[in-house]
């Protein structure tokens, strides 16, 4: 069983046991006929993405950014730029540190301190997104390591190592410990993989790196999707677990209301990609720049603190 398959089998097996969330299938059809309607486009332009003028530095920044691609619970605290999200807020940061001071190495990757990471995600060390810093600081040292002393120090060998397959590339990233986004519920094993998964689809959408398996990912398992899904009533949660959401308060990682939400959303989206017929990884980047839409900003999202997503 491959890795976007072990997402899937144990999220199905989640959302069939799921006691706080539950898919609502007839608002899962209407959602199908308003997307359908609206009609799905061949790929999505990344909110994050925007080209720094050649390809060998396109593929350096989709691995940089989704080795921080997480920390949406330190989001509601963290300094963003105005109009933008605290996510489109860390690639604007890293895009223009880049512009400025010059791309980073793997081999820059691995020196770099947290000082230096904080002041190119516009954060303070000691400020409330410390924390989120000192991750990020972890996150690029584990991926300079992993690309140094596996592949020559070049992106493009370990994307060659994948043989084509973006599943084989997510594997692939898992060797490194914050990429294993694996969780526990009722003494079994959840896999989400949110941003191994992720790094292929953003280099086969945003740089145009071939794949020959971008169906065979799900969506990227987040906080922002299972919300979409919520609002448009898709996911229904238990009267406590929604009031606490709604009172905006953290959820901890690796609660079973937590992986409830993660698992529903990831099993909703299968079935929406079915009855679209379109690909998962594409459908949720359409569910995700949906979610950057007043309507949805305007309802409070489940809120985690981890290194995941």
């Amino acid at each position: 069983m491959d890795l976007p398959d072990r997402v899937r089998t144990s999220c199905a097996r989640v959302a069939d046991q799921a006691r706080h969330v539950r898919i609502d299938d007839a608002a899962l059809d209407a959602l199908a006929r308003t997307l359908g309607a609206d009609g799905l486009p061949a790929r999505v332009d990344d909110a994050q993405f925007t080209s720094l003028g050649d390809v060998d530095t396109d593929i350096a920044f989709a691995f940089v950014m989704n080795a921080v691609n997480f920390g949406s619970g330190w989001f509601p605290v963290v300094r963003k730029r105005d109009g933008m999200s605290g996510a489109v807020t860390m690639g604007a940061n890293l895009r223009d540190a880049w512009e400025r001071d010059g791309v980073w190495s793997p081999s820059d990757l691995v020196a770099l301190d947290v000082d230096i990471v904080a002041r190119t995600f516009g954060q303070d060390v000691d400020g409330p997104a410390g924390d989120l810093m000192a991750l990020f600081a972890i996150a690029l040292h584990d991926l300079g390591r992993l690309v140094l002393d596996r592949y020559d120090g070049a992106y493009e060998r370990l994307i060659d190592a994948s043989g084509g397959s973006a599943a084989r590339l997510a594997e692939l990233l898992t060797d490194m410990p914050l990429y294993g986004d694996v969780a526990v519920h009722h003494d079994e094993h959840v896999a989400f993989y949110k941003r191994a998964q992720l790094t292929p689809a953003a280099l086969a959408n945003t740089v145009g790196v071939a794949f020959d398996d971008l169906d065979r990912l799900t969506i990227f398992a987040d906080n922002l999707v299972p919300h979409v899904l919520r609002v448009e009533g898709v996911l229904r949660y238990d009267e406590s677990l929604a009031t606490r959401i709604d009172a905006e308060e953290l959820l901890p990682h690796g609660s079973a209301e937590e992986v409830e939400i993660r698992a529903c959303g990831v099993t909703a989206c299968e079935r929406l990609a079915a009855q679209l017929g379109t690909r998962p990884a594409l459908l949720d980047f359409v569910l995700w720049n949906r979610g950057q839409q007043r309507r949805y900003k305007a309802v409070p999202r489940h809120r985690t603190r981890c290194p995941y997503y």
